[in-house]
């Protein structure tokens, strides 16, 4: 049985101007391909066959590349919005073109090789919803020095004792009770949702995430492509839902 997925591509992309002044955040280059593609791609491999593109700014543009997704081996469906909804919004906008009781969805400025399945996997009769967490790295290097001052230590950009929402779930569709018509899910559905015990944390280390926001973030990103292979890399993912 096939699996469908949300990617919420209807972003602004502010912070990556001039490269979004003519398209939208998802097609912006990382590698040579646009984000959208080695989002597809990387969904594909792992037993996505049906994928809903929740569209907004210069979405005339996705639609132009991705088409119908049979380039890509998929099939795509568009949730367009008239007016920015948010994240929560998007979702529920993006509702109806979702049959089955599981979906993923997927923030669409990300580059990560994480195995959804266990995201699925997790899922059960008591939660509506499971988050993938990636450990914190530091954007800056790390100096320890000991009690009289000297250096010891250099560390560049450590993982920090703290995880992080990865931007990658996996729903039920009992989640549109708690979705807004217009709002992100991060602000008024998942505090509800962690509040009633229905939302799950599954944690992932030893794994490549990466959420593009800056011309950095792409030169970062487009190194661990091209030089460590991190889609050579994808995490086993057996779904059983």
């Amino acid at each position: 049985m096939g699996l469908t997925a949300v990617i919420l591509a209807g972003g602004f992309g502010k912070r990556l101007r001039p490269l979004t002044d003519d398209r939208p955040k998802p097609l912006v280059e990382v590698a040579g391909r646009p984000i959208l593609a080695w989002q597809i791609d990387w969904l594909r491999e792992q037993g996505v066959t049906d994928i809903v593109l929740a569209v907004g700014y210069l979405g005339g543009k996705i639609f132009e590349y991705v088409g119908d997704g049979s380039q890509f081996g998929v099939k795509v469906y568009y949730s367009v919005e008239r007016e920015p909804l948010g994240t929560g919004g998007a979702i529920k906008n993006a509702l109806k073109y979702i049959n089955d009781e599981y979906f993923i969805v997927v923030n669409g400025d990300i580059i990560t090789n994480l195995g959804v399945g266990r995201l699925l996997n997790a899922l059960s009769n008591d939660a509506i919803g499971a988050i993938a967490l990636t450990p914190l790295r530091s954007p800056y290097g790390i100096v320890q020095v000991d009690e009289r001052g000297f250096i010891v230590n250099f560390q560049e950009k450590p993982q920090l004792p703290y995880l992080i929402n990865a931007g990658v779930y996996a729903l039920r569709k009992l989640i549109k009770d708690y979705l807004p018509e217009k709002g992100d899910i991060e602000v008024h559905t998942f505090p509800r949702l962690a509040r009633d015990k229905k939302l799950l944390g599954v944690s992932y280390s030893d794994v490549y995430w990466k959420s593009i926001d800056t011309l950095k973030d792409l030169e970062e990103a487009d190194k661990a492509i091209n030089e460590q292979g991190v889609f050579n890399k994808m995490v086993n993912s057996s779904v059983r839902h």
